[in-house]
C-alpha cells in the first residue's frame, strides 16, 4: 500500500511539474537497487539476524521465515516495479536545474518556506544580503587567525594544512573518546560564567555504535527519557579518528551537549505545567540557533584560548553563513548546482565531498538549512537589543533565563518575550 501511495503521488508529482532535479535524483537507482536484493543480504532482514536472548532458537527460526516470506514476496517486487517506474518515467521528467524556482509558483513556494522554516518574515533577498555579510565578517576573522598563528599563505591552502596536518588528529578511537570527555569536563564548571540555571538531568558522552559509524555524522545528541530514567547522551563518531580534527571538537561539544542541545533540551524536558508538545516539540530555527549560538559562548567562558579552537567555531559558523547564500542562490536566484558547490569550497574548510553531499541535501529541502544561522542571529540581535536598552542592568545569566524556560518558540514569540522582560525591567526601574 505505502508503495503505491508513492508511485501515486510521484505520476501527481511528474503530471504537475513538480517533482525533483536530476542531479540528486540520479543517486536513487543505486538506492533502489539496495532494496531488491535476496532477503538474507536485504536490508530489512537486518534486524533478524540477532535476538534478543529470551526469544527462543524456534521461535527465531519462525520469524526469520516470515521476514524472508514478506521480503521476497512483498518487499522486493514493490521496490522492482518502483525501479521501473522511476528510471523510465520519473527520472526523464526531473528538472534539468537544481531549483524549486523551476516548480509552478517556484518563486512564492520558496519565500513561504524561508519563512516556515526561519519562523520570521524575511524573504530570501534579504536572507541572502544577510548571508553575504557574515561570509564577509567570519573570512575576515579567520584570515586574522590564520596571521595570529603565523601561516603564511591563502586562506584555502590555510584549510587544507588544518585538514591533512598530522598534529591536528588523534591516532585511535580510544584516545579520541577520552578526548572528547576531557572536553566536557573542561566545558561544564564554565557553565555558571553565563548561566544562572542548568538542567538537573546529567549527560553522557558516548561513541556511536560502530555498525553505524561509517555512514553516520561526526556527532548527534540524543535527548533523555520522558521519565528521567536515562540521561541525554551526546555520542561521537570515532571511525577514522585520522579524519576528524581536534580544532573542531570544542566548537563541536559546545553544539551538542552543553550549553547548547543539552541544556536546552533537557531544561525543556524539566518545564513545570506545561503541555508535553512543549516539552518535547520544538522549532528548527530556535533549538539548531541555540546550538550555533552555543558555540559563540564558548568565548565568555574562557574555553577558546587556542586560536586553532577558535578557528573551529569560525568554521562552523561559516558553514552555516554559507547555507544562507547557496539555498537562496539555488532555489531563488537560479543559481545552478556547480555554481552553489564552488561558492562553498572558496568559503569554507570541508572536503569537496562533504560540500557535494551537502549541496544535494539544500537542493533535495528547499529552506530547510536556513534555520540555524537565522536562529543564532536572532538570539544575537535580541542579546545586543537588550544589552543596549539596559545598560549595566543587563544580566547575561537573566537573558538565558528568558531565552530558555519557555521552550523552544517561533522567533517572533521569543523577541515578545525578550521583548517583554526589557518593558518590564526599565519600568521596575522607575
Amino acid at each position: 500500500v505505502f508503495m503505491e501511495q508513492t508511485l501515486t503521488l510521484m505520476q501527481t508529482g511528474a503530471k504537475q511539474n513538480i517533482v525533483l532535479p536530476k542531479a540528486v535524483m540520479e543517486r536513487v537507482p543505486a538506492q533502489i537497487d539496495k532494496m531488491t536484493t535476496a532477503a538474507e543480504q536485504n536490508p530489512f532482514f537486518a534486524p533478524f539476524k540477532s535476538f534478543p536472548k529470551d526469544i527462543s532458537e524456534s521461535e527465531q527460526i519462525k520469524l526469520k521465515n516470515l521476514a524472508k516470506e514478506a521480503i521476497d514476496g512483498k518487499v522486493v517486487p514493490s521496490y522492482k516495479k518502483l525501479k521501473v517506474y522511476f528510471t523510465g518515467e520519473y527520472l526523464p521528467a526531473s528538472y534539468a536545474q537544481a531549483g524549486v524556482w523551476q516548480r509552478p509558483d517556484g518563486a512564492e513556494y520558496y519565500a513561504f518556506l524561508a519563512r516556515s522554516n526561519t519562523t520570521t518574515t524575511m524573504t530570501p533577498q534579504q536572507i541572502h544580503g544577510k548571508g553575504l555579510s557574515e561570509v564577509a565578517r567570519i573570512r575576515a576573522e579567520m584570515e586574522r587567525i590564520k596571521t595570529q598563528v603565523g601561516f603564511k599563505g591563502t586562506l584555502q591552502e590555510f584549510f587544507q594544512f588544518l585538514r591533512t596536518d598530522k598534529q591536528f588528529f588523534y591516532t585511535s578511537p580510544g584516545e579520541l573518546l577520552n578526548a572528547y570527555r576531557a572536553m566536557s569536563k573542561k566545558i561544564d564548571p564554565n557553565l555558571t560564567k553565563v548561566f544562572r540555571t542548568l538542567p538537573r538531568t546529567p549527560y553522557g558522552v558516548i561513541p556511536i555504535p560502530e555498525k553505524i559509524a561509517p555512514d553516520t555524522t561526526t556527532a548527534y545528541y540524543n535527548q533523555p527519557a520522558a521519565d528521567g530514567s536515562r540521561p541525554g547522551y551526546y555520542y561521537v563518531n570515532l571511525y577514522k579518528p585520522e579524519v576528524r580534527p581536534k580544532w573542531e571538537m570544542m566548537a563541536l561539544s559546545l553544539h551538542e551537549s552543553v550549553p547548547g542541545h543539552h541544556l536546552q533540551l533537557a531544561l525543556q524536558q524539566e518545564l513545570g505545567e506545561v503541555p508535553n508538545f512543549r516539552k518535547f516539540g520544538g522549532f528548527t530555527a530556535f533549538i539548531e540557533g541555540w546550538g550555533l549560538y552555543s558555540e559563540s559562548l564558548g568565548e565568555e567562558m574562557g574555553l577558546y584560548n587556542d586560536p586553532y579552537d577558535k578557528f573551529g567555531q569560525l568554521t562552523y559558523e561559516m558553514w552555516r553563513a554559507v547555507r544562507l547564500v547557496v539555498d537562496t542562490g539555488i532555489h531563488f536566484f537560479k543559481w545552478d548546482r556547480q555554481r552553489a558547490i564552488d561558492y562553498f569550497k572558496d568559503n569554507a574548510a570541508k572536503t569537496e565531498q562533504d560540500i557535494v553531499n551537502e549541496i544535494d541535501r539544500y537542493i533535495s529541502d528547499p529552506g530547510q538549512a536556513l534555520a540555524y544561522k537565522i536562529g543564532e542571529l536572532k538570539i544575537k540581535e535580541l542579546r545586543a537589543k537588550s544589552k543596549m536598552e539596559l545598560g549595566e542592568r543587563f544580566d547575561i545569566k537573566e537573558f538565558h533565563d528568558v531565552v530558555l524556560l519557555s521552550g523552544a518558540l517561533p522567533l517572533d514569540i521569543l523577541e515578545k518575550n525578550v521583548n517583554d522582560w526589557i518593558a518590564k525591567k526599565v519600568r521596575n526601574e522607575k
